[in-house]
């Protein structure tokens, strides 16, 4: 059964910077793609970064590029989102996610499988 367990969301202000984690079990963390993702109240799910199976790649969403970095790692089977300039659009309900199959990256939440139950963060002006 594989588990996916997100942490350190919180709130903060405006400008400040958060980081969150997500603990991995269940599966060969290092063979698969991580994604984080966010949902804000009445908006669709929206992804915020992925990266590769050996971390060697990223991708970011153009809302949160220059801000964000996201990175792994494989020895502690746990994916990291260090948010930094934050915003009050940054506000939303953060999602990690590992991709179905192995060694491929997706760009969309169609290609994950398994999810976290989310942490909150929530930015002030």
């Amino acid at each position: 059964q594989v588990q996916l367990e997100e942490s350190g969301g919180g709130l903060v202000q405006a400008g400040g910077s958060l980081r969150l984690s997500c603990a991995a079990s269940g599966r060969t963390f290092s063979s698969y793609s991580m994604g984080w993702f966010r949902q804000a109240p009445g908006k669709e799910r929206e992804l915020v970064a992925t990266i590769s199976w050996s971390g060697g790649s990223t991708y970011y969403g153009n809302s949160v590029k220059g801000r964000f970095t996201i990175s792994r790692d494989n020895a502690k089977n746990t994916v990291y989102l260090q948010m930094s300039s934050l915003k009050p659009e940054d506000t939303a309900v953060y999602y990690c996610a590992t991709t179905k199959d192995q060694y491929r990256t997706g760009y969309s939440s169609a290609s994950y499988d398994y999810w976290g139950q989310g942490t909150q963060v929530t930015v002030s002006s």
